[in-house]
């Protein structure tokens, strides 16, 4: 992969990837935290910026591009369906 496409994917990665972590993060943190919903979901948004942040970060410090998409899109898919789970077994 040359220069600038390895570059462009990481972009990518950053923003779309690190949005969809951040907001699998929120879905998850808004289902295990012992306060009301509204709460819950005002406190996890909150901490979404601190998860988007450090997402962004770390894709730019992995080498390969492939792997900064694997970690961001895996983790997204673990921590998202855990969030959704709870959320309805927490119901």
């Amino acid at each position: 992969m040359s220069y600038p496409s390895r570059i462009f994917s990481l972009v990518l990665a950053a923003t779309f990837g690190g949005y969809l972590l951040s907001s699998a993060v929120m879905i998850f943190i808004a289902a295990i935290l012992p306060l009301s919903r509204a709460d819950a979901v005002i406190t996890s948004a909150l901490l979404s910026f601190a998860v988007y942040t450090a997402a962004i970060i770390w894709v730019f410090a992995v080498k390969n591009a492939q792997r900064a998409w694997l970690g961001v899109l895996g983790a997204t898919v673990i921590i998202g369906g855990l969030g959704l789970l709870l959320t309805e077994w927490l119901r």
